[in-house]
């Protein structure tokens, strides 16, 4: 649109010249608060299903669901799962994609189990998982930033990897965790007012993530980054960089899911965190985390672990083979796909 300068705004010896358009002031189009209120929509959704899978599961077995011990195990399972699913969400959200989170955590679980590991006791074990899921999302972050390979190739190289060299490190065996205080924290005794400390450490996480993503530099770059590279390169973000940084973000994370799950088992198998990609990424996309970038909750990821948990949870109490809790997993990404489609189109037209 443009406004034509009226007679009465010319002067002197132009007064009778052409009369001058000039643009007029663009109308601001509002896409994060638009998303913000589809995130908000979505994430009410996503508790009303979950709701829902709670009337079920307690019509359907009301003494084994509503159990408080059962409550506590969904959302123990829930926990190390879901601080994978953190990482993940940031690295789609920066436009990447993660293959490799569940072979990593297998890895640092082995490796923080060793024997030469639990002689440094619970410092040495938690520090080795930390260490190792970082040096792992440092290779990701590095091939994909510096040596420009696809995110789906490098994060699948290091998936094999990873469980290859878990398996040398293990020779197929479970190793047994004898160091007393990382075994004591998987102990009803360390719960705290009746809260698992895997869930404290799951809750912890998640705040630390939501703070990161909506009040940080660090946070508004990863969104910008995702939704356009080449426009965050002009913006005078480095783009390598900032891909490096997330892919040592889903490093940490899936050190910390090692460590939790050493707690809840007690032991390392290179066979831990087997699907966890499957699991870390439905669960972000049914959060809302679209899958091309630049858009994703924290919160949404959360509730879509939640949601998850709780379906195999109730197919497990009603003896439901696995292969049935796939395949719906499996028929709720696509569903959650095609609702995602079918938003951004309405939110372009």
């Amino acid at each position: 649109m443009t406004q034509p300068v009226s007679s009465a705004q010319q002067s002197g010896p132009d007064k009778g010249a052409v009369p001058v358009s000039v643009p007029a002031s663009p109308k601001k189009d509002r896409p994060p608060r638009a998303f913000g209120l589809r995130a908000d929509v979505r994430n009410l959704s996503l508790l009303g299903v979950l709701a829902a899978l709670v009337v079920v599961g307690g019509i359907t077995e009301p003494d084994a669901f509503l159990d408080t011990g059962n409550l506590q195990l969904i959302l123990t399972q829930a926990s190390v799962i879901g601080v994978v699913t953190v990482g993940m969400t940031f690295v789609i959200i920066g436009g990447g994609i993660d293959l490799s989170v569940g072979a990593m955590v297998a890895l640092a679980s082995v490796w923080a189990t060793t024997l030469a590991t639990q002689d440094f006791g619970f410092a040495g074990i938690l520090f080795t998982a930390v260490l190792v899921g970082l040096g792992a999302g440092l290779v990701n972050g590095v091939l994909i930033a510096y040596g420009r390979l696809v995110p789906f190739i490098a994060t699948l190289a290091m998936l094999a990897s990873a469980r290859g060299l878990a398996l040398n490190i293990t020779d197929g065996k479970t190793q047994i965790v004898t160091v007393k205080s990382v075994l004591d924290l998987g102990l009803p005794d360390a719960y705290v007012l009746g809260v698992p400390p895997l869930v404290m450490m799951f809750a912890l996480v998640t705040v630390v993530g939501w703070l990161v993503l909506n009040r940080t530099t660090f946070g508004r770059r990863t969104v910008a980054v995702g939704g356009n590279a080449e426009a965050a390169r002009l913006a005078g973000i480095d783009v390598r960089r900032q891909r490096l940084y997330l892919y040592l973000l889903s490093g940490l994370c899936c050190g910390i899911a090692a460590f939790m799950l050493i707690i809840l088992s007690g032991s390392g198998q290179n066979t831990n965190g087997n699907l966890y990609e499957l699991d870390a990424i439905a669960a972000a996309i049914i959060g809302g985390t679209l899958l091309s970038g630049g858009r994703g909750t924290i919160v949404g990821s959360v509730l879509g672990v939640l949601v998850f948990t709780t379906i195999t949870n109730i197919f497990a109490l009603n003896n439901l083979q696995s292969d049935v809790q796939q395949i719906a997993k499996g028929a709720i990404i696509v569903a959650a796909v095609l609702v995602q489609r079918r938003t951004s189109a309405h939110g372009e037209t």
